[in-house]
């Protein structure tokens, strides 16, 4: 009977990179948002909500990538499916009707602000959960 090996941690090796850049937009999408909601939410709600909530997103795929807990992978899957989900969501909305969103969010035009790193970066974390899942022994 194989005994099935205990998964990598997600924070070793390139995951302190993964962790540094999913920190960075926590406490960057986090910061825009507070910024927006607290001097100019009548102007956009739905971008500053949206952005918000990315901010907390990127918050839990954070903390679950840097856990060692039994809950911190699923916590990371989570954070980072649904990220994913959102970037891709509200990138195609935002392309199909920009007026219904004045101002840009995290993930709007697929993350088009930041680089492109909001669409790359989900599809990278999925990948190093994949990479560093137990496998039979």
């Amino acid at each position: 009977m194989a005994e099935a090996r205990t998964p990598r941690a997600t924070a070793t090796g390139a995951g302190r990179v993964l962790v540094a850049i999913y920190g960075i937009f926590a406490l960057s999408a986090t910061a825009r948002a507070a910024v927006q909601i607290a001097g100019r939410f009548g102007d956009a709600p739905l971008a500053y909500l949206l952005s918000a909530l990315a901010g907390v997103v990127y918050i839990l795929a954070t903390v679950g990538l840097a856990g060692t807990r039994p809950w911190a992978r699923t916590l990371a899957w989570a954070a980072v499916g649904f990220e994913l989900t959102g970037v891709l969501v509200v990138g195609t909305l935002t392309v199909l009707d920009a007026a219904a969103f004045p101002d840009d969010t995290v993930w709007s035009f697929y993350g088009r602000g930041y680089g492109f790193v909001p669409l790359v970066l989900p599809l990278v974390g999925l990948w190093w959960l994949h990479r560093t899942r137990p496998s039979p022994a």
